[in-house]
């Protein structure tokens, strides 16, 4: 199974002025959307496109979710989300979805309607935590708190969806032994899936300012550090939680600063499995 990205041309309170008018300070869209990802046309075409991208680097697939992953796709009255996801899964090769979204940007209603598509397709709400602490998410101008993430997770889980978080290492003040410590509070979330994503700095962004005024307040990671810190994660890391990433990949044009080059997301997994096989560990071993 392999997820098809779609764009439906959401936007995200962070960024229209209900809660901050200039987004959280990391995020540039064009780094993380696929090339076939193009708000102006219908969903169907977006997933027909995004078919034919997808079978040539990953003959295999047989089976496709669409995600919705750009911006906040809970964003939106409950008439227009059904609209929107509708159109998706009525496409025939179509077989659940995948919704990214802030967890300020979800209610009862709306996980009551996910809740009842689930009875026939694979539903996944994936919420951007990036951080579990209050000072990082201030600084990221992320626009909530890791409680009202607490809060997200705990009412998704009672509707009893399918639940991930993505978080992101290496967020300007923070210690490595700060961002190792947040395992601890992600094993008590009643969450299945997490991914992870190292920093990076990316073009046309307030962090992109503030990296190049003051570099010696990131702690970038390099690649074999970053491999390093994911085990040692991973180790403590409750073992029923899936790993969706290990890193993001975004096009070395749009990145400032540390490049770990054109090495790929699969190759990083390879890094992670072979450093855990050589150190006879694994998933949940320190917990």
């Amino acid at each position: 199974m392999q997820k098809l990205t779609v764009h439906a041309g959401f936007t995200c309170p962070n960024r229209d002025g209900t809660v901050s008018a200039g987004g959280c300070t990391f995020c540039n869209n064009e780094g993380f959307s696929p090339s076939y990802c193009d708000p102006s046309k219908p969903i169907h075409v977006q997933i027909e496109e995004g078919l034919t991208f997808v079978r040539n680097r990953y003959p295999r697939a047989n089976r496709f979710v669409a995600y919705f992953q750009t911006y906040s796709n809970t964003y939106a009255p409950l008439p227009r989300l059904k609209e929107i996801y509708g159109e998706a899964l009525r496409h025939p090769a179509i077989s659940g979805l995948v919704i990214g979204t802030r967890p300020d940007c979800v209610d009862e209603e709306k996980l009551d309607y996910l809740a009842w598509l689930a009875r026939k397709y694979f539903i996944k709400i994936e919420y951007g935590l990036e951080s579990c602490y209050d000072d990082s998410l201030k600084r990221v101008n992320r626009g909530h708190t890791f409680r009202r993430s607490e809060e997200a997770i705990a009412m998704t889980a009672k509707k009893k969806l399918f639940t991930g978080i993505h978080l992101i290492i290496g967020l300007p003040g923070e210690t490595r032994s700060q961002m190792l410590a947040q395992v601890d509070t992600i094993n008590r979330l009643p969450i299945q899936a997490i991914k992870l994503h190292q920093l990076q700095i990316v073009k046309d962004t307030p962090m992109a300012i503030e990296y190049e005024q003051n570099p010696d307040a990131f702690a970038l990671f390099d690649l074999e550090e970053y491999v390093d810190f994911v085990v040692a994660f991973l180790e403590r890391l409750r073992p029923d939680i899936a790993i969706d990433r290990f890193s993001g990949e975004i096009p070395p044009r749009l990145i400032t600063g540390k490049r770990w080059g054109m090495i790929r997301s699969d190759a990083v997994i390879r890094m992670v499995e072979d450093k855990m096989n050589a150190l006879d560990t694994y998933q949940g071993r320190l917990k």
